[in-house]
């Protein structure tokens, strides 16, 4: 049964499970980028969500100080979305309920990640071929009382697209919302994401459908909205490169720039992590900062040889000042 309705304007705000986001475009997770500061940029500016970067759910037993800074977050955060990752049902029941994840309001599964050593372990798009594990999972997250979404691809390869079984798999199991980045796991991150099947995937169940995947610019995100039909996009790589697209896409005011920005990226990371860790953070959200500057190849090599947070200030006002 096709489930079709009013198309979603980009911007708006949408509930998932009993949660209201502010917006309908989000931020994606993102292995060594969107940690605690970067969350709180982006929602400022407009997202109406951003997740952790991804958390073993069976790494959470070991506590250890890596994992700690992943999980980081404060009253600040008023919706708090954790993305963990997985093969064991449950494992993951037992980290949804542990009082780790206790502040966290949203549990994304990743049923995505396409790198070999996450699908050799069964984990992330693996669980596209395992449809029966991959309901008992987030049966086993949904257990927790807590609002759960999937993040998936389309499947391992174009012969076994399994979207439409995937989706609707994923709403009988109790998924509050549904992202489907458009490319298969054999195309990595890779070539023109297939946004058709996007679609296939939100007319087959009533649960919020998001796209991801290949949008690098206002108006390829308004354009995937118009092809997929999806209840709203999720940003990845571009949202790091330019997170002023957020404010751009959902219509809201804003005097930041880049400086103003990156500054007080510097400033809250202090606030929270060590200086090495700090430091690390800030001249990568820098470098991504600086992709379209012209003349920045020298600025990138002073910027690795910062070693406190005062030199790399003054550095980034040196190269953002105009």
């Amino acid at each position: 049964m096709e489930h079709t309705g009013k198309n979603k304007n980009i911007g708006e705000a949408v509930m998932v499970g009993g949660l209201r986001f502010p917006s309908n475009v989000l931020m994606a997770p993102l292995a060594g980028y969107t940690c605690f500061p970067f969350r709180l940029m982006v929602k400022k500016l407009g997202a109406g969500s951003a997740y952790t970067e991804m958390v073993s759910s069976d790494g959470l037993k070991y506590n250890d100080r890596a994992t700690s800074q992943l999980l980081y977050t404060d009253d600040r955060e008023k919706i708090k979305c954790v993305q963990l990752l997985g093969a064991i049902p449950t494992v993951f029941e037992r980290a949804v309920k542990s009082e780790r994840l206790a502040p966290f309001d949203v549990i994304d599964i990743n049923m995505g990640c396409p790198v070999p050593n996450v699908v050799k372990a069964g984990e992330g798009c693996a669980l596209m071929e395992d449809i029966p594990r991959a309901a008992k999972i987030i049966e086993a997250c949904k257990r927790s009382g807590k609002t759960v979404s999937v993040k998936c691809r389309l499947g391992m390869n174009r012969s076994k697209i399994v979207i439409e079984e995937f989706a609707r798999m994923c709403e009988a199991s109790g998924a509050d919302m549904l992202t489907v980045h458009g490319r298969t796991r054999d195309m990595m991150y890779d070539g023109e994401p297939l946004y058709d099947y996007i679609r296939l995937a939100k007319q087959v169940v009533r649960i919020p459908v998001f796209a991801n995947g290949g949008i690098d610019s206002k108006e390829k995100a308004c354009e995937v909205m118009e092809k997929t039909g999806a209840d709203g996009i999720m940003l990845a790589r571009y949202g790091f490169e330019n997170p002023l697209v957020f404010a751009e896409l959902t219509g809201q005011k804003t005097n930041e720039t880049k400086l103003s920005l990156i500054t007080e990226q510097l400033e809250i990371a202090g606030e929270c992590f060590d200086e090495l860790s700090t430091l690390t953070y800030v001249k990568k959200l820098a470098s991504y900062f600086m992709k379209k500057m012209p003349g920045t190849k020298q600025y990138k090599l002073e910027l690795y040889k910062c070693g406190s947070a005062g030199q790399l200030k003054s550095l980034l006002c040196e190269i953002f000042r105009g």
